[in-house]
């Protein structure tokens, strides 16, 4: 069978689907693998390196006409129409938010796999590309709020006077959130940390987080570790409690992410206006809406003293590390799902079901069915 690796077009995108040594291991499960000329560039891969792990370096026309296309980005309406007719893609895809790309898909009868629609199970954990990813992220924004702020994280008492350690307010103690929390701390700065799930807290106090409680958060829905319905009633509580503590805060980090819909805007124009002049936030959610009403996408601005990060594509930051977990996610999937002679379709497999999207001409995954058909 055919692995084929596209180079990422998108812009800021700098991570490649398999590093060298991923592409290696294939080898020697014997797949075929190909890659397009320059993939790995900007994840600091050369064509040689994939060369001499025996890979095949090719043009964008012979990869697209393999058996399996690896992406991290979704494919473009483009490159679908360049790949072969039933071939299989592997990639992000957040397939709600893509239909025409779907329809394409079913007009060309290829088979879609959804790395974010992994289902976060026990024996998924190797092939969980939104955690892996996340978790970079989470550490990302971090340091980008220590490089903007114009203080120092950690307590430190000097001859000339004692410096007070710097606040850090996160919103969200996800995957992101967990290891902001465990960098923030790492540099000594105080982290206090909201969450719409109160199930949450024991984890934040594990990393040395001071949890915020929501009255009322027993009450939140959530499905696979996500928020998948906030009340106005509790989003109102949520406000009430953090307006104080984002006065005191250095650094503000937002994660809060409801699939399938805009994020939550959990920062107001109005907290923004009482925050410390020179402090910083920085936005994860960015791309999806954004959780401060004031952050702008893939900018950073400063509005009403405070210095706003809306960077949207954080892991692509880390292109090396990224791409060498994702490289171990994205394999991992492939070999749960197929042998070098071609793919199992165990279609009633509960990680085969969650992930697969398109079919054999039809949309077979049900929770982007039901988000399309609002």
């Amino acid at each position: 069978m055919k692995v084929g690796v596209l180079k990422e077009t998108k812009e800021r995108e700098r991570r490649v689907a398999l590093s060298p040594d991923v592409a290696r291991s294939l080898v020697k499960k014997e797949f075929d693998v190909l890659i397009e000329s320059g993939a790995g560039e900007q994840s600091g891969f050369s064509d040689e390196e994939y060369t001499s792990a025996g890979a095949v370096v090719s043009t964008r026309s012979d990869v697209c006409n393999a058996d399996v296309i690896l992406k991290v980005e979704a494919p473009t309406v483009e490159e679908a129409n360049l790949m072969r007719n039933e071939a299989i893609s592997i990639s992000f895809l957040y397939a709600y938010t893509r239909p025409e790309l779907l329809s394409v898909f079913n007009e060309r009868r290829i088979s879609s796999f959804a790395m974010d629609a992994i289902p976060r199970i026990s024996r998924a954990q190797k092939m969980d590309a939104l955690s892996s990813q996340s978790n970079l992220a989470g550490y990302k924004t971090v340091i980008m709020g220590a490089h903007a702020l114009g203080k120092i994280f950690p307590l430190m008492m000097t001859a000339a006077g004692t410096i007070t350690p710097a606040k850090v307010l996160i919103f969200g103690a996800g995957v992101a959130g967990l290891q902001a929390i465990a960098t923030a701390k790492r540099l000594g700065a105080m982290v206090e940390v909201t969450d719409v799930r109160p199930e949450t807290k024991e984890q934040v106090e594990s990393l040395g987080g001071r949890f915020l409680v929501v009255e009322g958060a027993e009450g939140v829905k959530t499905e696979g570790g996500y928020a998948r319905e906030v009340s106005a009633e509790f989003l109102a509580k949520q406000k009430q409690l953090i307006e104080d503590r984002i006065k005191e805060a250095d650094i503000v980090i937002t994660t809060a992410l409801v699939i399938g819909k805009k994020s939550p805007v959990l920062v107001t124009e109005e907290m923004v206006k009482t925050m410390k002049p020179g402090s910083v936030i920085v936005d994860m959610a960015v791309e999806s809406g954004g959780n401060c009403a004031l952050s702008e996408l893939d900018k950073t601005v400063v509005k009403h003293g405070v210095t706003i990060i809306g960077e949207s594509n954080l892991p692509s930051t880390l292109p090396v590390n990224a791409s060498q977990l994702y490289a171990t996610n994205i394999s991992a999937l492939l070999l749960h799902l197929a042998t070098r002679d071609g793919f199992k379709w165990e279609m009633e497999e509960e990680i085969t079901r969650g992930c697969l999207i398109t079919h054999k001409g039809e949309l077979v995954h049900e929770f982007t069915k039901s988000i399309l058909s609002k």
